[in-house]
């Protein structure tokens, strides 16, 4: 496994961020938040800088930082990390989502994504993480106890999905 780091977007990684959004929505999962193959790539970048500080959020957002997981310059995966709780996320959503690219996977880089986005998270203020993931992604599932979650319980989402909550101190 090369070295994973977690990093802002840069001008040159249109192409591969967007062959992973699609690669992602064949999974029913987002890469990117608000793209598509309409999106202005300079506009994007900018819109997420200023999510990060806060501002221009859309009604029901969060300040939030969003990084790719970078191994050697290839794009293997991404990290949302939610300075803050609303309703929704307080629910279902959770502090920190994160995504492996399929080709990538097994590889141990989804904990180390959650390992590095749980430093980021406490940069920010959260000293107590709420994880969320599918109650049948047991992948998931393992990498959120390998990085310390505790379960915390299990409910349904809004959608009718079974879902497990962690929280990492």
């Amino acid at each position: 496994m090369g070295k994973l780091r977690l990093r802002p977007l840069r001008d040159d990684d249109e192409a591969a961020f967007a062959a992973a959004q699609r690669t992602m929505a064949a999974e029913g999962f987002p890469f990117g938040f608000d793209f598509d193959d309409t999106t202005v790539w300079a506009a994007y970048v900018e819109r997420l800088d200023q999510h990060r500080c806060g501002s221009n959020l859309a009604p029901g957002r969060v300040p939030a930082t969003y990084l790719v997981a970078d191994v050697d310059g290839t794009i293997v995966g991404r990290a949302s990390i939610r300075h803050e709780l609303n309703d929704f996320l307080a629910r279902e959503g959770g502090h920190i989502g994160y995504c492996v690219l399929p080709p990538y996977r097994g590889r141990g880089y989804a904990t180390e994504i959650l390992r590095q986005s749980l430093v980021i998270a406490r940069s920010v203020g959260v000293d107590d993480a709420l994880l969320v993931c599918d109650a049948d992604n047991l992948a998931s599932a393992t990498v959120i106890d390998r990085c310390g979650g505790l379960l915390a319980d299990r409910t349904t989402d809004s959608g009718g999905t079974l879902i497990r909550r962690y929280w990492i101190s």
